[in-house]
């Protein structure tokens, strides 16, 4: 498998994440991306032993596009301080039914249930729910779809998908979450094209930037759009 690599230096590594393949080794026992990086950092350096590379952020799994890992766990450490901080900065494209407002900033609280791995919006209080904050612009619209360019403040599990959902705006081939699905495999249009922090070492802006594949729903609209958008978080 071949995982674009984005950015590398001697302490993170950025890559564009595949879709359909899980972050992390989960119950399907497929090929993971921790595990997959690990054996191409081991192979490309001719590493002796086990590999460090350390996990800051996750994608669901039929989600791709830019992700960043650490190389050393002092990396790691601070990377996850800059999370915490809300100095790691993630934003999303994802193409939805509807029509939403031309902007908006939303809070939810999200709950979880671990065994069907679904997640819904509840009130307030609820025992064990999070809260859930995003901001949003809706980029263009036709044909009843949407794209919109999306800003994570937390990073909470099915965050945009539940949200947008909720709001009424399912995504584009998201069967879990109300989309309605015309073609069997129709790919969840969520992509991750923006992570961008202070260098964990030298301080200096990292960006790390990946373009959604050229491939429906994605090429409803012009490439042009897509530069736009990388361009407006540079």
């Amino acid at each position: 498998m071949t995982i674009p690599i984005l950015f590398e230096d001697n302490h993170l590594l950025g890559i564009s994440k595949p879709v359909n393949v899980p972050t992390q080794e989960d119950a399907s026992g497929d090929p993971d991306l921790v595990n997959l990086l690990k054996a191409d950092l081991k192979e490309r350096y001719q590493k002796p032993g086990n590999v460090y590379l350390g996990l800051v952020h996750r994608l669901d799994r039929p989600v791709g596009g830019a992700m960043i890992f650490a190389k050393t766990s002092k990396a790691a450490s601070r990377l996850s301080e800059l999370v915490r901080s809300r100095q790691f900065s993630k934003s999303y494209l994802a193409v939805v039914h509807g029509k939403p407002a031309s902007s908006a900033s939303w809070k939810d609280w999200l709950l979880k249930d671990e065994k069907t791995n679904t997640v819904k919006v509840v009130r307030a209080g609820t025992s064990g729910a999070k809260e859930a904050l995003l901001n949003f612009r809706t980029l263009a619209t036709s044909d009843g779809l949407s794209l919109v360019q999306v800003e994570l403040l937390t990073g909470r599990s099915h965050q945009i998908r539940v949200q947008f959902s909720h709001a009424g705006y399912p995504l584009y081939g998201d069967q879990k979450y109300g989309a309605k699905v015309n073609q069997p495999g129709q790919q969840i249009a969520l992509w991750s094209i923006f992570v961008g922090f202070p260098h964990p070492v030298t301080k200096e802006p990292v960006h790390i930037i990946s373009r959604p594949p050229m491939e429906y729903p994605w090429t409803h609209w012009d490439t042009g759009i897509y530069a736009s958008a990388v361009d407006s978080l540079k």
